[in-house]
């Protein structure tokens, strides 16, 4: 098995080996859009079926909207339209037909031009709101707290597997208020389920934090995300909340009314993570020699390896195997028991490495005598004997061990490459030497924004949300500045 090129020596390029040579995806033969493999799909569904219950635990339901949207309902949100109009996908005909100097070939057929084109979807505010007219008449219809699993278009010239694709899997919710306080309300509960959800179940830590006006979504009148830093000290975007104001309720005319008897507007918000969290994971976590995936997202939690030498042997080990495996599965752990005669055990061990199974366990003939098996930990590659007696308890605590440490090293990262600095020439300095997230000053212009932007390739994260208040100047005009924001280079 052929290595993976170091971080240290390309870290874009260890990225793409690992996403390939781990089986989570590949390019397709659409340009810009990637196939997500069975692997890759496993690590995605653990991470949507997580997501989908704290949905739920917060009141939302599912719901699907369509694909194609009327492009006067896209126009009909000014903002929203302006901003992704350079991403539309368009459909313009809905026939082909055959070429009359080439019987086979196929071409569009000019007689099925469609009479209104249609946007494929890059985001499913005008196509919601526009249903949600219908549906709000009252207060009592509020609110509609509804979310959509779905997939979306977005047209990228530069595109990077689960990072940046033509098309990707995400989930948008779409939420409808009565009032703007419970709007508010809404959206930053979203984005706390996105930091609980970050945090504890994919070890990766986030910072919260309001996203400056020119960062916002298009259409928005706020937006909240949850930033994180990777390996290699840039930073990622890995889910946004939008509290919408009245803006699409105006634009598609969803007015209600309320409990006074007066007619007005409804409130809204959306919010939404993707695919693009697989990207998070893998930079977040992984290392030179493969993925490493926190227990809480490993499609295989622990995979027992037979050393053996005859089928003897390896009947005898397998009865220790599968009564291994039959306690672990008891408590609710996925295990697989590899006994395939094919692979040699080191290759066995060096492409669970690479998946990132976060537990090995290996039994030869000696640890059938011993009464004991090895086990190996992915996440710090150390390895231990222990007793088959209480194995299976062992093993789940291990498991939380390993989750925990996960996001303390996470976290410990994070620390060691956040600095404050109060200059701009100290600003410049850090960027190109070491990177990371960098507090600083700003005076609130976007002028100053688009400088540093421009000069430096570095933007605003956010601003955060758990900040005190801190005087000071800001890095270029020098004027007053009452709080740091977060800057970083990003993906």
């Amino acid at each position: 098995m052929a290595k993976l090129t170091s971080r240290s020596e390309d870290y874009s390029k260890w990225y793409n080996e690992l996403v390939v040579k781990a089986d989570l995806a590949e390019n397709s033969g659409v340009r810009g859009s990637m196939v997500i493999k069975p692997y890759g799909y496993a690590i995605w569904e653990k991470m949507r079926d997580e997501m989908d219950r704290k949905f739920k635990e917060t009141g939302h339901v599912n719901a699907y909207f369509p694909l194609f949207i009327p492009k006067s309902l896209f126009e009909a949100e000014e903002k929203n339209a302006e901003g992704f109009a350079k991403e539309c996908a368009v459909v313009t005909h809905y026939r082909l037909k055959t070429d009359p100097d080439n019987p086979h070939k196929l071409i569009v057929d000019p007689d099925a031009k469609l009479e209104e084109e249609l946007i494929v979807r890059p985001t499913s505010e005008a196509i919601i709101w526009n249903t949600y007219k219908s549906w709000i008449q009252s207060y009592r219809d509020l609110p509609i707290l509804i979310n959509q699993w779905a997939n979306v278009v977005r047209w990228e010239m530069r595109t990077r597997l689960f990072l940046r694709t033509s098309e990707f899997l995400w989930q948008e919710g779409h939420t409808a208020h009565a009032t703007k306080d419970e709007a508010i309300e809404e959206a930053e509960k979203m984005n706390k389920v996105y930091a609980d959800f970050a945090e504890n179940f994919m070890a990766m830590p986030v910072v919260q934090g309001l996203k400056t006006p020119s960062e916002r979504f298009a259409g928005a009148d706020e937006t909240y995300c949850i930033e994180a830093l990777m390996q290699d000290g840039k930073a990622l975007q890995a889910g946004t909340s939008h509290y919408l104001g009245q803006n699409f309720a105006k634009a598609f005319d969803v007015k209600f009314t309320n409990k006074e008897g007066k007619i007005e507007h409804a409130w809204a918000t959306s919010w939404g993570t993707s695919t693009r969290l697989m990207g998070a994971l893998i930079m977040t976590h992984s290392d030179d020699f493969g993925l490493v995936l926190p227990p809480t997202l490993a499609p295989i939690q622990v995979v027992i390896v037979p050393i053996f030498k005859g089928e003897e042997q390896l009947n005898q080990i397998s009865e220790v195997a599968m009564d291994i495996q039959t306690k672990l599965r008891a408590k609710g752990i996925s295990v697989k028991f590899d006994n395939d005669t094919q692979n040699k055990p080191g290759w066995k061990f060096a492409e669970y490495e690479l998946k990132g199974v976060p537990v090995r366990i290996a039994i030869g003939p000696k640890d059938l005598e011993n009464k004991s098996v090895e086990i190996a930990r992915r996440d710090n590659l150390t390895k231990e004997t222990h007793s088959l007696e209480g194995l299976d308890s062992y093993i789940d605590e291990l498991l939380k061990t390993i989750q925990k440490d996960l996001y303390t090293k996470a976290l410990s990262f994070r620390k060691e490459n956040m600095t404050k600095v109060d200059t701009y020439e100290e600003f410049k300095k850090v960027l190109e030497e070491k990177g990371g997230f960098i507090y600083a000053h700003w005076d609130g212009t976007a002028e100053e924004e688009e400088q540093i932007k421009e000069e430096t390739k570095a933007t605003i994260r956010c601003i955060p949300l758990d900040d005190d208040t801190e005087e000071g100047v800001s890095l270029v005009s020098g004027k007053p500045s009452k709080r740091r924001v977060l800057f970083a280079k990003a993906y």
